[in-house]
């Protein structure tokens, strides 16, 4: 169940990354950093409880961090050219 659980907060995760990055908020930057901690917290009990193979989960989710990442920086750069225009 919790398997399951992770799978579709980082798959919401990614999804979600992908629409603040199109049209980027204050409200949905704080919505994904949600949905990033609770992918990272459920991997992280996923990985323990299922003694899954370290090297294995952490290539995982360096790549997950690292593609969501690239996104909410992408789309923090994207609002603040927004508000420089507004002001």
């Amino acid at each position: 169940m919790i398997i399951l659980l992770h799978v579709i907060v980082a798959l919401t995760s990614l999804g979600y990354t992908t629409f603040v990055f199109v049209r980027p908020s204050h409200r949905g930057l704080h919505i994904n950093y949600a949905l990033v901690a609770t992918t990272v917290a459920s991997g992280t009990y996923v990985a323990w409880s299922t003694h899954a193979r370290m090297l294995q989960a952490c290539v995982s989710g360096l790549l997950y961090m690292g593609i969501v990442a690239f996104g909410l920086v992408s789309a923090r750069s994207k609002l603040a050219a927004q508000k420089v225009r507004s002001h």
